[in-house]
């Protein structure tokens, strides 16, 4: 399992500089001049950026941003339609993926139908490359979004602005707006409802373009482009089969499918969509998934249990960054027998820190950075500057990362 994306973010330390604690607790609208993002504290980012333009900040963050930057310089653009096996549909614009966890069933001539081994990736994946490549792509301008708004350098955005008119916008390269045969298992289906969990860093994608906006490679015509794709992937979102099983999933499936429909949802202006999901999380997602101690049953039931927990909870708080957009607070939710996010994250902290034993499966080796967006997050909505000592601890390049910078005090000014 990856956390890829979502674990890419690793935060520490309170918003006590800058005076942007205020700020992602918003109670007005948006300053103009902040960027349009939707995970990231944007009046945090406004006041650092421009700490950064007085000479007021200096920060090992940005060293690694704008070396992290000039290795994205280097990604080639992708398409989905390079690839060498065609979907059902016949169009290589649709996106293709098989499932991980499904291998051929030995005792059958042709090893079909596959069989399920959970945790156990058949590397027969790679076949198809639109997985990784579309991750490729979401990484790469993410990073390059950042590092031209941090540090003012169109070369970035140039790079981010093709990457992103090659995979989702040209005419002759484009991914189509659906996951209709993404994670498809041989011998049963063409694709599934699980597959969406591919797609899960969109919350980074629009942020993204959030930070292109002002850069003279981002024009009106590639803003409309991408959120008219979005809009059509929102709507495939909820109308598909696909789709709706997605929606229907209980366990971190359900949760990123709410993370993804939310994000596309406030990107395209459908607001109310983006609020009504929220406002459902707190019964439909924390209250079913997280008991009163804090475990989590439906993670703990894989081989890899502690990952898809802590990835499961990197989820719910994502919610809970989102939900700030329309004043839905999820870090306060607390059900009448005490389930809440913040008592999950509290259970799996001394397994992480190794001061317990892991009492369930975990068949591959967890790293323990991958908790560290949570454990800043925390450190920040929940006050508690114990969650900041942790995450240093644990990821001693934590300092280093750009996305920590928003929840944190800058080390030098």
């Amino acid at each position: 399992m990856k956390i890829r994306s979502i674990a890419v973010l690793h935060f520490v330390l309170f918003l006590v500089a800058f005076g942007v604690c205020a700020a992602q607790e918003r109670k007005s609208p948006p300053d103009v001049n902040e960027p349009r993002v939707f995970s990231l504290p944007r009046a945090a980012l406004e006041q650092i950026k421009s700490g950064i333009a007085a000479g007021k900040i200096i920060d090992p963050a940005f060293d690694q941003l704008r070396s992290d930057a000039d290795t994205a310089l280097k990604q080639a653009p992708l398409s989905v339609a390079l690839k060498s096996i065609r979907p059902p549909s016949g169009d290589k614009h649709d996106y293709l993926s098989l499932a991980p966890y499904w291998w051929p069933d030995p005792s059958k001539p042709n090893g079909l139908p596959y069989t399920r081994r959970d945790g156990q990736v058949n590397p027969q994946i790679e076949q198809v490359q639109d997985h990784k490549n579309m991750d490729r792509v979401i990484s790469a301008t993410h990073t390059l979004a950042l590092a031209y708004y941090f540090l003012g350098e169109e070369s970035y955005a140039i790079h981010a602005t093709e990457l992103l008119r090659i995979w989702f916008l040209s005419p002759e390269t484009r991914m189509n707006p659906n996951l209709e045969f993404a994670q498809g298992v041989r011998g049963f289906n063409t694709g599934r409802g699980t597959g969406l969990i591919e797609t899960r860093d969109l919350y980074r994608l629009v942020d993204a373009i959030g930070l292109l906006d002002g850069s003279k490679s981002w024009t009106a015509s590639d803003q409309k482009g991408m959120e008219e794709w979005c809009a059509k992937f929102l709507d495939w979102m909820m109308h598909s089969q696909n789709g709706k099983d997605e929606a229907a999933a209980k366990n971190n499936h359900g949760t990123f499918y709410d993370v993804q429909l939310v994000s596309l949802a406030l990107f395209t202006g459908k607001t109310e969509i983006a609020r009504s999901v929220l406002q459902a999380a707190g019964e439909k997602r924390i209250a079913l998934q997280v008991e009163p101690d804090g475990r989590q049953p439906l993670e703990l039931e894989r081989t890899k249990a502690l990952g898809y927990s802590t990835m499961n909870l990197a989820g719910l708080f994502e919610l809970g960054l989102l939900g700030e957009n329309v004043g839905v607070n999820l870090w306060t939710f607390r059900t009448r027998d005490g389930r809440n996010i913040h008592k999950a994250l509290d259970y799996l902290v001394p397994f992480v820190t190794g001061e317990q034993k892991w009492p369930y499966q975990q068949i591959i080796e967890f790293k323990a950075a991958e908790i560290s967006p949570v454990l800043a997050v925390a450190a920040s909505k929940y006050k508690d500057r114990r969650y900041e000592d942790l995450a240093v601890e644990i990821d001693a390049d934590v300092l280093r990362r750009i996305e920590v910078l928003p929840f944190r005090r800058p080390l030098s000014r």
